[in-house]
């Protein structure tokens, strides 16, 4: 992924020179692209932010896309077809390791574990991670925050991700579950909804959590180019309120009354299955409180990337995540 990811913005960046400003609409509205790196329930706070109607009370009329992969958002944010971008804080590393000149700044962080699951095809209440040892798992793009977060489990674990199993790395994002229901591999690494339909179907269970056992990592954040930062701070801020009032309402709410609100923007799931999934969030704390991407976070990130043999250099924190919009909707809601 990282190096198709740096030869698309170097190609960008040949491309495109100056980014769109931001342009209002017939209401006054401030018009804002945001490219998410995937639509799901992992997200919850931020569709709740739009559901409830935060990005206008803040002048924005938010346009969400889905970018279907961290290196798509990237790309996206490079040509400016979006003005902030949400994913993995490792892409902005990769852009910046490349030596792009205007690199995309982390300034909000909204989940602070990983968001998916192990599943088997039997139930196992005794399962510990060595049981993986000589098997097929459905894994992820070498690069990724799944699979890197992955193999971080394995190691902690004295598992060598190389040689004690075999990881299978060809299958997109989206259609693992379809092959695991379909026969392929002893186990596979899901996001919701797909480790709960795997559950219902009866063609999987739920083993483990990656986000509980690999602890508190800076899974995603929102990022925008440092050009459109300075030129447009009155749009980052008001984006981090909405954000900051989103993450309040669901550490103030049940996940019953967190499922109803975000229900719109999952109108092909089940409710009582959504509600099953926001409690499996709520429950092993996967979203901040605060939007504010702490150095101790970044760093630990990096200590990630470099065990996954994918950080070339360390990045300073204060190059990479600025926190002063973070810090002010925290104090402000």
């Amino acid at each position: 992924m990282k190096k198709r990811l740096c030869a698309l913005l170097c190609l960008l960046a040949l491309c495109f020179g100056v980014l769109s400003g931001c342009g209002q609409d017939e209401s006054g509205l401030t018009k804002v692209t945001l490219n998410e790196v995937a639509h799901s329930i992992f997200y919850a706070p931020m569709y709740v932010a739009i559901e409830k109607g935060y990005f206008e009370d803040e002048g924005i009329d938010l346009t969400l896309v889905n970018g279907n992969g961290a290196d798509n958002v990237m790309t996206a944010l490079i040509a400016g077809e979006a003005d902030i971008g949400f994913m993995g804080s490792e892409a902005s590393i990769y852009v910046y390791q490349e030596g792009s000149k205007n690199y995309a700044v982390n300034f909000a962080q909204l989940t602070q574990r990983a968001g998916n699951f192990l599943v088997g095809r039997e139930a196992n209440e005794d399962f510990t991670w060595d049981d993986l040892k000589g098997t097929t798992v459905l894994g992820g793009r070498a690069g990724g925050m799944p699979q890197m977060i992955f193999e971080y489990i394995l190691k902690e674990n004295g598992i060598d991700p190389q040689t004690d199993l075999e990881i299978i790395q060809n299958i997109d994002f989206g259609v693992t579950a379809e092959a695991f229901a379909s026969g392929t591999a002893d186990y596979t690494v899901e996001f919701e909804p797909f480790a709960t339909s795997l559950e219902q179907s009866g063609n999987g269970y739920v083993l483990a959590s990656l986000g509980v056992d690999s602890g508190y990592v800076p899974y995603t954040c929102f990022s925008a180019l440092e050009s459109y930062m300075e030129d447009h701070p009155d749009v980052i801020q008001g984006f981090t309120n909405a954000i900051q009032k989103g993450m309040n309402y669901v550490a103030g709410h049940t996940p019953q009354e967190i499922a109803q609100v975000i229900a719109p923007q999952f109108e092909e799931t089940d409710f009582d299955a959504l509600v099953t999934i926001v409690e499996r969030y709520y429950a092993q704390d996967t979203w901040k409180t605060d939007a504010i991407f702490t150095k101790e976070a970044f760093e630990l990130l990096q200590d990630i990337l470099d065990q996954a043999g994918e950080l070339s250099q360390r990045v300073d924190y204060n190059v990479l995540v600025n926190t002063e919009f973070a810090e002010k909707a925290r104090e402000a809601n």
